[in-house]
């Protein structure tokens, strides 16, 4: 992997991500941009003690642009876009409109290709090993930061889930405070060892794995369930045999099996609902240990992976009780999904 690191006209920063040791990347923004100018500003909530970014300036950026106007697209045939250059492998750049900024943290996109027609699933596997490498070295990068608390890279797939730039990419926070989710898990995962002396994440993964029913593919690093106690019609949790803290620990073995786990996991969610049917709706998130904070070493890096469709034409929305008491309503059982799952597996 080659990494480039230049800056766009209004000093965001762009980083290039090759294949090539031997590629060059001397391309100039020529665009002519105002610098950044954002309201970002976090604020807790004092009945919930969670926090809420609070970001106007996010009601001005593209919407739903054509193909031949979207700003992830290489610079090409003097259309110039966020991407100097007229092809890429991976990109990732500061957001111009970003949730979090300054001492409220990072936000930045990732793109993971510059054929503006394809998924995450269409990559090769050298393709999505170069996007896990740019993962982990954001990761490191945005740890350094002294803002920056959490790291947390994501993918949103679909315009039902509400993506408003068709091009296939994904984001990064770097959150200035620890999320509530990881909060929970943090705190759950002391009790657990509290009461049981063991950990919490390595018991979750042996005990999905003995009983095997929702189990969705095992490989020699990785393996793959749906939870016991799924939120989302279609949900999947990946993680490493080895438990580690963040994308930083993972050995060599995980990640030369990663690509070939992962797409094959992608692909499978494509065909779930059957042949004909428009491409499946999708969050991907990483969790990942936040930094300096006690249970740090006895998090378990995983992946996430479930759709809000929960069969043909018809989508889990969170009504009553999911958005104002939090208690999920699943309407497919998780063993059923995992069968599922397995059926619909690639050759």
């Amino acid at each position: 992997m080659k990494k480039t690191v230049t800056t766009l006209a209004d000093g965001r920063e762009l980083i290039y991500y090759d294949l090539a040791d031997d590629t060059v990347r001397d391309a100039v923004d020529q665009r002519p941009l105002d610098a950044v100018s954002t309201s970002s500003e976090v604020r807790r909530d004092p009945l919930l003690g969670d926090a809420v970014a609070i970001a106007s300036h996010r009601q001005a950026r593209t919407y739903h642009p054509p193909a031949d106007a979207c700003p992830l697209c290489p610079t090409r045939d003097g259309r110039h876009s966020e991407i100097p250059d007229d092809h890429y492998d991976v990109a990732v750049f500061e957001n111009r409109f970003p949730s979090l900024a300054g001492d409220s943290g990072r936000c930045e996109v990732v793109c993971f290709t510059s054929d503006h027609g394809a998924s995450f699933a269409d990559l090769t596997e050298e393709q999505a090993a170069l996007v896990l490498a740019a993962w982990t070295d954001r990761t490191a990068a945005l740890a350094a930061l002294g803002q920056v608390t959490q790291v947390f890279c994501f993918e949103n797939r679909g315009a039902e889930i509400g993506v408003t730039l068709g091009h296939p990419h994904g984001q990064i926070y770097g959150y200035p405070f620890v999320t509530p989710r990881t909060e929970l898990m943090l705190r759950n995962a002391a009790r657990h060892h509290r009461e049981t002396g063991s950990n919490l994440f390595d018991d979750v993964v042996a005990r999905e794995e003995k009983d095997a029913t929702r189990v969705v593919l095992a490989t020699d690093h990785w393996i793959a369930f749906v939870p016991y106690a799924a939120h989302w019609p279609y949900e999947v949790h990946l993680y490493p045999r080895r438990r580690v803290p963040d994308l930083r620990e993972l050995d060599e073995g995980a990640r030369t099996e990663f690509p070939q786990v992962y797409l094959e996991l992608l692909r499978r969610f494509d065909r779930i609902f059957g042949p004909g049917e428009p491409p499946t709706p999708y969050i991907s998130a990483w969790h990942q240990a936040p930094f300096e904070v006690d249970g740090r070493d006895d998090f378990a890096l995983h992946l996430e992976l479930f759709t809000i469709r929960r069969t043909s034409g018809k989508l889990k929305f969170l009504a009553g009780s999911e958005s104002g008491m939090n208690v999920f309503i699943n309407d497919v059982p998780p063993e059923a999904a995992a069968e599922r799952l397995r059926e619909v597996a690639t050759q």
